[in-house]
């Protein structure tokens, strides 16, 4: 089912200062912000040979990245995102598996324009577990 590793998201109290670590510090090639209201959140995405690393500010208190951070003053790792080809197959199966989808069940659009859910990190060792269609 799963893919290889899309992402892996940090979630950071300065979303400006993390970039500038990431591009200036590390010198990694780094995006633009990208601000997903229906998330409640702003993203950079790292861009790394095998991979990406997200991260995420919060966009409005009722953010759930405002939340991480509460407990998480510094920051941190926030989620692990995994590729699927069929985001409802997948969601179906885990579902019939005793798996919990967050949410409706239903997928949002993601930062890359494709179909995303989360999977509750209480079924996942206490990792929050994003899947996206590709």
């Amino acid at each position: 089912m799963l893919g290889r590793v899309n992402h892996v998201a940090i979630a950071v109290p300065d979303l400006t200062a993390a970039t500038a670590a990431y591009r200036d510090t590390l010198g990694a090639k780094v995006s633009q912000a990208q601000a997903l209201p229906e998330h409640g959140v702003t993203v950079v995405f790292v861009e790394l040979p095998n991979t990406k690393i997200e991260l995420l500010e919060p966009l409005g208190e009722n953010s759930p990245i405002a939340a991480f951070l509460d407990k998480n003053p510094s920051g941190g790792m926030h989620h692990v995102c995994y590729e699927v080809d069929d985001i409802l197959h997948a969601r179906d199966q885990l579902s019939a598996s005793g798996a919990r989808v967050l949410g409706s069940g239903e997928p949002k659009i993601g930062a890359h324009g494709k179909p995303v859910l989360f999977l509750h990190p209480k079924d996942f060792f206490g990792t929050l577990i994003e899947l996206e269609q590709v």
